[in-house]
């Protein structure tokens, strides 16, 4: 350890030892506030602080009184300042903007399908919040990890707030919601070591052939997106549209950025992240300094609401794409952010997004994902920001809330929500209060249903066909991408989750299952021939296989790389 060699009472150029250009920072201070007008520091409950550098002891260096009150309340908040991380899509960031509808949906009027408010009217604008994330990592985790992005939009129209809550891929691995929570447990690192192990990802995928789709889109470059600003969106799962007669279609919303799509491949992501775990971030928000607005245009696909058994999948599963010559993409309106936020975490980190978040003229479709998570999302908000977290600015509707719920921890609503009558807080009542509004004005949607309750999978699964067609849709250097990548992965996985995956991989395409299998081959090889550099062999697959190769060797460099020091 190397020991500065100049501590001395002043330094000729700035540095944090407490001094700026040879004066002390107390004085340079009072210097600059003879040039620039400050505000007073406070504490929180107003009262003007007259010293923030010193606890309050008997004597300079004698002990401290308990009534330190200014110390103990800065010291608490202090400590009290994170809340409860998300437990998906911890690692994020966001900005602000509008939506512009364009009054039509493709070349017919939007009235014909919807009659949400927010795509009426060619040219109006809607405030938005929108959140960018990862799903799996950690909430300072690199952003150059191979992981679905979110893409959460919150819109602030004049029926209330509308969420659409989707990611970057437009597809996903599990298409019921049961399967949800294990799907998250296996994609996170092992809960005995915390090492990312890639083997528990694939054991719990090798067991859900529906996954093999969104496997493939997963591995290939689109697995990392180069920036927030250059990646798609998708609400992923299916919704409906109501028209004012109660008609409902199937809906598809699929966002896509005007600055262009680009992706990373694992080399050029590697080198990214050994030099930030932040450059998304970094990269939206210098955008909107500069005045560099990205954009999105928002599509949506349109399908009768039906069992479809001309389609060789069902319509409601989110692993399946809607074949785009069948179903063709109709631009609704324009999405664009101009704003950054002022406190990322009051703004930011606090935004809380619900996938049953909708408004009059939307409505849920039966996609047993969309179920799940429309219970979840919200639920989560309640634990991890609290029951009142709609009070906050950046989640509170802009149009006008009346509701009886109410109380609960950091309620701090207007009184006028309560009504006229301030009394009466329960409906329905004759003395006052609120009231239902009538269905003349909203006639609902009244799907109906003639089957029975019960717990089974989906009658038309076909697990495999989209995975084939995408595979072979894709460039040849993605698909070299994506069988490298996937063969890194797996060799270090148990033989028989290999075989699996390989067995998934060939009913998809046979030249799919193919490469992997040679490309397993090949690792398999590679690892054998450095048994002796690489620790852990000898324990078997399931120790050996903590972490990539690359981790595994890293890891070792740590150690056998690392210098030397002395005790000080």
């Amino acid at each position: 350890m190397g020991m500065g060699h100049n501590t001395g009472c002043y330094e000729d150029s700035n540095d944090s030892t407490g001094y700026q250009g040879g004066i002390p920072l107390a004085n340079h201070d009072k210097k600059r506030q003879d040039v620039v007008k400050r505000e007073t520091l406070t504490t929180r409950q107003g009262r003007p602080v007259t010293d923030n550098q010193n606890i309050r002891t008997i004597g300079n260096r004698g002990p401290a009184t308990l009534e330190n009150y200014h110390f103990l309340e800065k010291m608490s908040h202090f400590d009290r300042e994170e809340i409860p991380e998300r437990v998906v899509h911890a690692r994020g960031t966001g900005a602000f903007g509008y939506f512009e509808t364009y009054g039509k949906v493709g070349d017919e009027p939007v009235e014909k399908y919807t009659r949400a408010k927010v795509f009426s009217g060619a040219g109006k604008r809607t405030p938005v919040m929108v959140r960018f994330s990862t799903v799996a990592g950690a909430k300072d985790s690199p952003e150059t990890a191979r992981d679905p992005r979110g893409f959460a939009v919150k819109m602030y129209t004049e029926d209330g707030n509308w969420d659409i809550v989707g990611n970057n891929l437009k597809i996903f691995f599990v298409r019921d919601a049961m399967k949800f929570p294990d799907m998250i447990h296996a994609f996170k690192p092992d809960p005995a070591s915390n090492v990312p192990n890639p083997e528990r990802m694939f054991d719990f995928v090798s067991r859900s052939p529906e996954a093999t789709h969104m496997i493939t889109f997963l591995f290939s470059p689109w697995g990392i997106p180069a920036t927030y600003r250059h990646m798609q969106g998708s609400g992923v799962n299916t919704y409906k549209w109501v028209n004012d007669k109660g008609e409902a279609v199937l809906v598809k919303y699929h966002w896509e950025p005007k600055q262009g799509i680009r992706n990373l491949t694992q080399e050029q992501a590697n080198k990214i992240q050994a030099k930030t775990v932040s450059h998304a971030t970094q990269d939206l928000y210098e955008a909107i300094e500069r005045g560099d607005y990205p954009e999105w245009e928002l599509y949506v696909q349109i399908m009768e609401d039906g069992y479809h058994p001309e389609l060789d999948f069902d319509p409601l599963d989110n692993t399946k794409l809607w074949p785009e010559d069948k179903f063709p993409w109709l631009p609704v309106g324009k999405m664009v952010l101009n704003e950054n936020p002022k406190d990322f975490h009051a703004q930011i980190e606090q935004a809380a997004f619900g996938v049953g978040v909708l408004v009059d003229g939307m409505d849920f479709s039966d996609d047993k994902m969309l179920v799940g998570r429309t219970f979840s999302y919200s639920d989560t908000q309640r634990y991890r920001v609290g029951a009142n977290y709609l009070q906050l600015p950046v989640n509170k509707p802009k149009t006008k809330v009346r509701t009886n719920q109410h109380r609960g921890q950091a309620d701090h609503r207007d009184p006028g929500e309560f009504g006229d009558n301030h009394h009466i807080n329960y409906e329905p009542s004759m003395l006052g209060g609120l009231e239902e509004v009538s269905e003349e004005d909203r006639i609902p949607h009244r799907p109906s249903y003639n089957a029975e309750a019960i717990s089974a999978p989906i009658d038309r699964p076909n697990n495999y066909g989209q995975a084939g067609e995408t595979y072979r849709r894709f460039e040849e250097w993605e698909r070299e991408e994506l069988i490298n990548n996937l063969s890194d992965a797996l060799a270090l996985c148990d033989k028989r989750i290999q075989d699996a995956m390989i067995e998934h991989f060939t009913k998809a395409d046979k030249d799919y299952g193919r490469r992997v299998k040679e490309g397993i081959e090949r690792k398999m090889k590679e690892l054998d021939a450095g048994t002796e550099k690489l620790p852990g062999r000898e324990s078997k697959w399931i120790k050996f296989s903590q972490g990539s190769m690359d981790a595994k060797q890293a890891t070792k460099d740590a150690v056998d790389k690392s210098h030397e020091a002395d005790p000080y």
